[in-house]
C-alpha cells in the first residue's frame, strides 16, 4: 500500500469514528433520550418533543444548505472540533433546564453541530472506491442509529443521568479525534466563478423536479415517527424498555445485514422497481404493526421494515449521487440533504400534534399512508424520467460510472 493510501485510510477512518460519534448520540438523543426525559421526567407534552425534533433538524438542513457551500472552498482546520462544540453545549442545555424553551434551544444546537459531519463524509468518497467507502458510510451510519437508542434505551431504567453522561463521553471521544483532522484539506478546489459553479449545479437540480416528492415525503413520514415512537411502543404496542430496544436491534440489523445484497439485487432488476417494492413493502409493515397484538409479531414486522428499508437505500443513494457534480461535492450534497430536510423539519411537529390530539397510532397510520402515495408515485413514474448524469444513467438500468 502507498503511502497516499495509507494517509486516505487513516483520514477515512478518523472520519468514521467522527461520523459514527455524532450519529450514535443524535439517534439516542431524538429516539430515546429526548423523549422520555421531556415527558416522564420534565413533563412537557408530545407537542413539545415534536417541535424540538422539528426545530433541530430545521437547524440541521439550514447549516447543510450553507455548510456545503463553504465546505468546497475553505479547509475543514477548526470546522469540525466546533460542531463538536455545539453539540455538547446543546446537549448541556436540555439536560441542565427545565424550560421547554430550552430543551428547544439543545435541540437546535445540536442539530447545528451534527449537521456538516454527514457532508464532509460524502465529499470524501473517491470515485475509485464510491461502492466500498459508500457503503461503509451507510454501514457506519445505520449501525450508529440502531446502536445509539438501543443502549440508552437499557441505560434509561437506570438512570438519566448515567444516559447524560453516556453521551456526554462520546461527544468528548468525537471532539479529540477530530483534531487529527485539522490539517485536512477542502473537499474540492474550485476555479470557476461562483455564478457559473451554482449554474451548473443548477442544471443538474432541474433533474430532480421527479425526485423531490419522493425525497420530502419519505423524510416526513420517518419524522412523523420520531416523537412519538417510544410512547408508541410502550403504550400502543405494551413493550418495556428491553423489549422496544430489541425491536430497534432487529429492524436496525435487517436493514444493515442486507444492505449489500439489496443494493446488488438494485444493480440486477432495476433502482425503480427497488424503490416500488420497498416502499410497498414498508407502507403494509408499518400498518400491520399498528395491530400487533404480541412482542413476536412486532418482533418480525420491525425486522421486514429493516429488510424494506435496505431495498430503498441502495437504490435511493445510487440516483442521488449521480446528480451530485464531481467539483462541487459539498454543495451538490448539501442542496440534496436540504430538500430531504423539508420533510423531517415538519414531520415530527405534525407527529407530535396528531398523537397529542388523537393517538400515537393515529401518526403511525397517517405515515403509512404517506409511503404508500410514495410507493403508488413511482410505480406509476415512466423509467425515463428518473435521469442523472445528462442521460448517461437512468434508473430501471445498470449504474454507469461517467
Amino acid at each position: 500500500m502507498t503511502m497516499g493510501m495509507k494517509a486516505l485510510s487513516r483520514s477515512f477512518l478518523t472520519l468514521a469514528v467522527v461520523l459514527f460519534c455524532t450519529e450514535f448520540v443524535r439517534s439516542a438523543f431524538l429516539l430515546s433520550f429526548l423523549p422520555f426525559y421531556a415527558v416522564n421526567e420534565l413533563n412537557f407534552t408530545v407537542a413539545w418533543v415534536g417541535m424540538a425534533v422539528s426545530l433541530h433538524y430545521v437547524a440541521d438542513t439550514g447549516i447543510k444548505l450553507v455548510a456545503g457551500y463553504w465546505l468546497d472552498r475553505f479547509p475543514l482546520r477548526w470546522l469540525i472540533p466546533v460542531t463538536f462544540l455545539f453539540m455538547l453545549g446543546g446537549l448541556l442545555a436540555v439536560f441542565s433546564s427545565p424550560f421547554p424553551w430550552v430543551m428547544i434551544l439543545g435541540s437546535v444546537l445540536i442539530g447545528i453541530g451534527a449537521s456538516p459531519i454527514w457532508l464532509i463524509c460524502l465529499g470524501k468518497v473517491k470515485e475509485k472506491q464510491r461502492a466500498s467507502q459508500m457503503g461503509m458510510i451507510y454501514t457506519i451510519w445505520m449501525a450508529s442509529l440502531g446502536l445509539g437508542p438501543i443502549t440508552i434505551n437499557l441505560i434509561l431504567a437506570q438512570s438519566y443521568g448515567l444516559s447524560f453522561w453516556l453521551l456526554f463521553v462520546l461527544l468528548t471521544v468525537g471532539f479529540a479525534v477530530s483534531f487529527s483532522l485539522m490539517k485536512e484539506a477542502r473537499l474540492n478546489v474550485l476555479k470557476v466563478s461562483v455564478t457559473e459553479q451554482f449554474g451548473q449545479l443548477g442544471q443538474k437540480l432541474i433533474q430532480l423536479k421527479w425526485l423531490a416528492p419522493g425525497m420530502v415525503l419519505q423524510m416526513m413520514a420517518a419524522g412523523l415517527l420520531l416523537p412519538i415512537l417510544p410512547s408508541f411502543a410502550s403504550q400502543h404496542l405494551g413493550l418495556n424498555e428491553a423489549e422496544y430496544s430489541l425491536m430497534l436491534l432487529l429492524g436496525g440489523a435487517g436493514a444493515i445485514l442486507f444492505l449489500v445484497p439489496m443494493g446488488k439485487l438494485a444493480d440486477k432488476w432495476g433502482h425503480k422497481r427497488m424503490l416500488v417494492i420497498g416502499f410497498c413493502c414498508l407502507t403494509a409493515a408499518l400498518y400491520l404493526l399498528i395491530w400487533s397484538a404480541s412482542i413476536y409479531s412486532t418482533l418480525m414486522l420491525a425486522l421486514i421494515l429493516g429488510l424494506s428499508y435496505s431495498a430503498v437505500l441502495p437504490a435511493w443513494n445510487a440516483i442521488l449521487s449521480y446528480l451530485v457534480p464531481p467539483d462541487q461535492k459539498g454543495t451538490g450534497w448539501g442542496v440534496l440533504s436540504g430538500i430531504e430536510g423539508l420533510g423531517i423539519m415538519i414531520g415530527p411537529v405534525i407527529g407530535g400534534w396528531i398523537a397529542s390530539r388523537y393517538t400515537d397510532a393515529a401518526s403511525v397510520t397517517i405515515s403509512a399512508v404517506l409511503l404508500a402515495i410514495i410507493a403508488l408515485f413511482y410505480m406509476l413514474l415512466p423509467k425515463s424520467k428518473l435521469i442523472a448524469e445528462d442521460g448517461k444513467y437512468r434508473s430501471g438500468d445498470k449504474v454507469q460510472a461517467g
